[in-house]
């Protein structure tokens, strides 16, 4: 049975050879589709007419988010870029093709990697896992000739390009917490600071795509390039921590921030494929990224459409999926304890795989005699079977403080309890120890 591709050339010269040679039998491919853009290349992909595509480079508006939405419809994408151009084949690579080939490459030589994409480039069961970059590599030297002029194979045939190397390998902290506003901006920021004033490099993200509110906390301009450009950047070259650090605002020596949307209507902006990536470049800028999610996890849209629909949702799954550590945050009084048990088990239900320390937040005394700790304790332990890794106490003044001056909880009231803890939290998390315990303990 032959394999149904889709063709998206932009008007290539090699696009009329490619189908010439195709309408032989012998080759095993037929060209169901020539597509005209992207629209159209996505739309007969999502309909099931396609089993791979061939993709021009230089198609307008081609990005990661259509590789991963030919990806979602089952359709092996594959680059074509002219040969030895490097920048036209890290480019694919960004966007996460599952091969290349050059323009030049004889059409039987296609074939054999559209063959070879279809039946071993996915994993037989959804779908979605990506070929990794040394077969990306072999694919495309063994279609042009050779390695692409600039790059080099090793003797075992993976990609030895330096560029894809990140510098530093750090960790992931998502901060996600129940609606209702249990606190999770507040926990994220004061975490991202006192980490920082540990001497961890640290980058502070906002992926609220809801009501994303970090540049008025910090009073920083809500229009800057934030996280937004940094997908975009991301769904047209591979981003990295240098290119990412450009985006961002230098709070502290050791402190960046990432602004999200000022607007909840730009959430179009912030894709599933545009987040993963830039978390990605964020492990190589800092040692700790923390990210202030959005409430929401559930997948209702698609449920709702019937071709392949824009998630809004995605880019909080993305963040989760790709933690190292998840902070559920819940506020301390009868309905955040309740919202915060029930979304714990939304965690659980969308398969969330990083482990999940729980933060009581806003935490006081209500009646004479109520220690908050451990009422909190004890429900988590009756409801989730689980203890908190840190109560937070309520501080509102000093938090009013804060935001007003658009400053830090440290740098306005440096002895608050709120701010102890965060430090503690910072101290538990990371492992790292303050300066003053390193001073005590050469001592």
């Amino acid at each position: 049975m032959k394999i149904t591709l889709l063709i998206a050339a932009a008007g290539a010269p090699w696009e009329a050879a490619i189908v010439r040679a195709f309408e032989r039998d012998e080759l095993g491919v037929a060209v169901a589709r020539r597509c005209v853009d992207v629209v159209e290349l996505l739309s007969i992909a999502g309909a099931g007419h396609g089993r791979a595509a061939l993709i021009d480079g230089s198609l307008r508006k081609l990005d990661a988010d259509s590789i991963d939405r030919l990806r979602a419809a089952d359709t092996v994408a594959i680059g074509v870029v002219p040969r030895g151009d490097v920048e036209a084949e890290n480019r694919m690579r960004a966007m996460g093709v599952d091969a290349l080939v050059s323009a030049d490459a004889d059409p039987r030589v296609v074939a054999g990697v559209v063959r070879e994409a279809v039946s071993g480039g996915m994993d037989g069961t959804d779908g979605t896992d990506r070929m990794d970059a040394s077969r990306i590599a072999r694919s495309f030297a063994g279609v042009a000739g050779g390695p692409v002029a600039g790059n080099s194979l090793d003797d075992a045939g993976n990609d030895a390009i330096g560029a894809f190397v990140p510098a530093r390998s750090g960790s992931v902290v998502a901060v996600w917490g129940p609606a209702g506003a249990p606190g999770r901006t507040t926990v994220a920021t004061g975490l991202a600071d006192e980490i920082s004033r540990l001497g961890a490099a640290a980058l502070l993200i906002d992926a609220d795509v809801y009501g994303g509110s970090l540049a008025t906390v910090l009073g920083l301009l809500d229009e800057s390039p934030g996280l937004a450009a940094a997908c975009r950047t991301a769904g047209t070259r591979r981003l990295d921590g240098r290119g990412l650090a450009a985006l961002a605002w230098q709070i502290s020596p050791l402190l960046r921030v990432l602004t999200g949307i000022p607007l909840a209507e730009r959430w179009p902006e912030i894709r599933a494929s545009g987040v993963t990536a830039v978390l990605s470049a964020a492990r190589e800028l800092a040692d700790w990224t923390v990210v202030d999610c959005a409430f929401a996890i559930e997948s209702d849209e698609e449920l709702s459409f019937d071709s392949i629909a824009p998630r809004r949702n995605g880019a909080t799954l993305a963040v989760l999926d790709a933690a190292d550590v998840v902070l559920a945050v819940g506020a301390c009084d009868p309905v955040g304890m309740q919202r915060l048990v029930r979304g714990l088990v939304e965690l659980r239900d969308a398969e969330v795989t990083a482990p999940v320390h729980v933060v009581i937040n806003k935490a006081r005394r209500i009646g004479a005699g109520s220690d908050p700790h451990t009422e909190a304790a004890a429900v988590l332990q009756r409801f989730a079977a689980c203890d908190p890794i840190a109560t937070l106490p309520y501080d509102r003044d000093g938090l009013d403080t804060a935001i007003a001056g658009g400053r830090l909880l440290s740098e306005v009231k440096p002895s608050s309890p709120l701010r102890q803890s965060m430090v503690g939290l910072a101290r538990t998390l990371t492992g790292i120890e303050s300066r003053s315990e390193r001073r005590r303990r050469r001592r």
